[in-house]
């Protein structure tokens, strides 16, 4: 008897919903796509309403055959991929494929056994809108794609590329490093004074001078301050005490679990989802796999009431009634939210990280441990504090302290967010005991010269942070765009901080003076509402490709001849080259500078640029530890005396020597 026939994407999955389903039911992963767009040409009929030619993919036939031969056989096939845009575009090619025609589609945020079966129950039809939607970007990307990155390879190097979100991300970045080049520091300084009452020291700050707020802007006013407060008698004028509630964060959606992943646990954008993915997907923890965590691609802020009754009582047993929030929390959500998903969050509360930990990876426990914890605080009561504030003045100078203490830690019992831990506040001795009218003894005034500084480098987190904030991208889009830009050599990571490479530069000037719109954060921002349209069927897709499309053609038609070729950067060197005897220069290529012979194209001898760590081979000892790319470029560390020696690291050593 022919059974029913599941197709999930990944393998992963398949033997955890094979168990739960019983022996009715096959289940067979797609492997990702089964269908896309042509590698070697643009693929996409423009003069015919944008139709894409999709082909299968050499590394997708063997495994699309089988699912057709068990297709063929099967009562029913019901296409289980994930439940975003692209898991429906795979759940669509996958029926266009296969012959039989009684093909239903079932979602679920979470991989149970209740989740399953419930979803298998009330099978539904494939959603055009929402394919449609994931078919736009594709073509969109390709067009944008294939157009541009030829004309980099024609007019600055080969092996370049230009992407709609990449290129903007890119120019984020770019436009960062010229605030931080142009920003001219300025002197100013911080006047304290530290004060005493009884037993009790204060340090308190300058805040006004004659009733109006003061600058300090050279050492000489700020010592003639100083001689002025040693005359003074300090009274305190006032002080403020105020009990105020801190609200817990919202479960995590996408972006902000890749946000807090990175500032917490120092895991980039691509391991956290590649984490995530594992934990959805389904661990062993005793009773055979179980997905540990729900749909990690999401932009709503949604808990089923079922999920929060369930957190709800298990923090009444473990904490008590105070530590529950009396109220229903509700958070505010994105206008692009799609409310029939929930925010990631355990799939069971009884899987709590100590019970789970012997079967995670460390690193799966740390992510696990984070989305439980903020999940359980989401439904938390306030955390309460006694704000107390004090304001003192010393003859025209007014001074100010202040600080909190903590009445009941309600949501901060399980979770602090890393923002909250970095800024929260120093204790301040005995501030309950100052009163109105009190006379503080001065001790000393302290002077502190500073400078003001530039806007910092993104790390990955505040760039995520500012892709959502500016609707550039959408969940599943921001760990690929982050490994593009630095695949392609645009940007490079220093101390976890993006710094756009030479070839960041010269590639975002060009796209920005000849293509402005195609970096333009508004204008790509805009597109991605486009394409919420479409999913929602309120736009047709073709209708949103051809308003981009067409002018932009025109422009990359108008432009394409004019746009000088760049002279790529040259720097002089001493060396001489191996094979001719010519000078040496270091040139920039796609993964960074190396060395080639100026003689080029007569003489094509290159080699890379050693450089040195300082420090001897620790499996050798006769090397230097030097630095290394692979062939995709990414640095890595090894000994100079490879291939005698192959030892290598992924650790920079450099942070060690010094």
């Amino acid at each position: 008897m022919a059974k029913n026939l599941v197709i999930v994407e990944s393998p992963a999955k398949s033997s955890t919903i094979e168990k739960y389903l019983g022996s009715g039911y096959k289940v067979m992963a797609s492997y990702g796509h089964v269908r896309d767009l042509p590698k070697s040409r643009l693929g996409v009929d423009v003069d015919h309403d944008f139709k894409p030619e999709y082909i299968i993919p050499t590394k997708a036939k063997k495994n699309l055959n089988n699912i057709k031969k068990q297709a063929n056989d099967a009562n029913l096939v019901l296409l289980a991929t994930d439940l975003d845009r692209e898991g429906e575009s795979i759940a669509w090619h996958i029926a266009e494929s296969i012959d039989n025609k009684n093909v239903k589609r079932i979602t679920f945020s979470e991989i149970t056994k209740d989740a399953i079966l419930n979803a298998v129950k009330n099978p539904g039809a494939l959603n055009k809108d929402l394919f449609n939607a994931q078919q736009a970007r594709r073509v969109l990307d390709r067009l944008v794609g294939y157009s541009l990155s030829p004309l980099l390879w024609q007019k600055v190097r080969r092996g370049l590329s230009a992407g709609r979100v990449q290129s903007v991300a890119v120019k984020i970045i770019v436009d960062r490093e010229r605030e931080i080049q142009n920003f001219k520091p300025e002197e100013y300084w911080e006047i304290a004074v530290e004060l005493e009452k009884g037993n009790s020291k204060y340090l308190a700050h300058l805040i006004k001078k004659d009733g109006k707020n003061i600058e300090v802007r050279d050492e000489k006013t700020a010592k003639r301050i100083e001689v002025d407060l040693q005359k003074e008698k300090f009274e305190v004028s006032n002080v403020n005490k105020k009990e105020v509630s801190k609200r817990p964060a919202p479960p995590f959606i996408t972006s902000t679990l890749q946000q807090e992943a990175a500032r917490k646990l120092r895991f980039s954008a691509k391991k956290t989802m590649m984490l995530a993915q594992q934990l959805y997907e389904g661990i062993d923890v005793g009773n055979g796999r179980e997905g540990l965590i729900t749909y990690m691609r999401t932009d709503s802020l949604n808990l089923s009431t079922q999920a929060k009754n369930q957190i709800k009582e298990f923090l009444l047993k473990s904490f008590g009634k105070e530590y529950v929030s009396e109220k229903e929390r509700v958070y505010k959500k994105s206008k692009s939210a799609q409310e029939a998903h929930e925010a990631i969050r355990p799939t069971q509360i009884q899987n709590t990280p100590e019970s789970v930990k012997n079967n995670l990876t460390p690193d799966q426990l740390k992510l696990y441990n984070l989305i439980f914890n903020r999940a359980l605080a989401s439904q938390m009561s306030d955390a309460k504090y006694l704000q107390i504030s004090a304001h003192i003045g010393a003859g025209k100078y007014l001074f100010r302290t202040g600080g909190r203490s903590l009445l009941f830690d309600g949501f901060t019992k399980v979770y602090i967010e890393k923002i909250e831990e970095e800024e929260r506040d120093a204790k301040f001795a005995n501030l309950s005991e100052l009163a109105k009218g009190d006379i503080l003894k001065f001790l000393k005034a302290i002077l502190d010269q500073k400078f003001t500084q530039p806007p910092p480098r993104f790390t990955e987190a505040s760039l995520i942070k500012v892709l959502e904030e500016n609707g550039i991208g959408r969940p599943s889009t921001y760990a690929p765009t982050i490994s593009t830009i630095i695949d392609r050599g645009y940007v490079k990571l220093e101390e976890r901080r993006f710094m756009p490479t030479e070839i960041g530069f010269i590639v975002t000037d060009m796209l920005a003076e000849n293509f402005p719109f195609v970096v333009n954060v508004d204008f790509t921002a805009n597109i991605e509402n486009e394409l919420d349209e479409i999913a929602l069927g309120k736009t047709k897709w073709q209708k949103a490709i051809g308003d981009f499309y067409f002018p932009f053609k025109e422009e990359l038609d108008k432009k394409s001849e004019k746009i000088e070729k760049v002279k790529m950067p040259e720097k002089e060197t001493s060396e001489k080259c191996e094979k001719c005897g010519g000078p040496m220069v270091i040139k920039l290529g796609r993964f960074g500078e190396f060395m080639a012979c100026k003689n080029f194209p007569e003489c094509k001898f290159t080699k890379a640029i050693i450089k040195s760590t300082g420090t001897k081979c620790p499996e050798c000892e006769e090397g230097d530890i030097i630095e290394r790319k692979t062939r995709k470029g990414r640095t890595f560390w090894g000994c100079s005396r490879y291939p005698d020696c192959k030892y290598a690291t992924w650790q920079d050593p450099r942070k060690k020597a010094k």
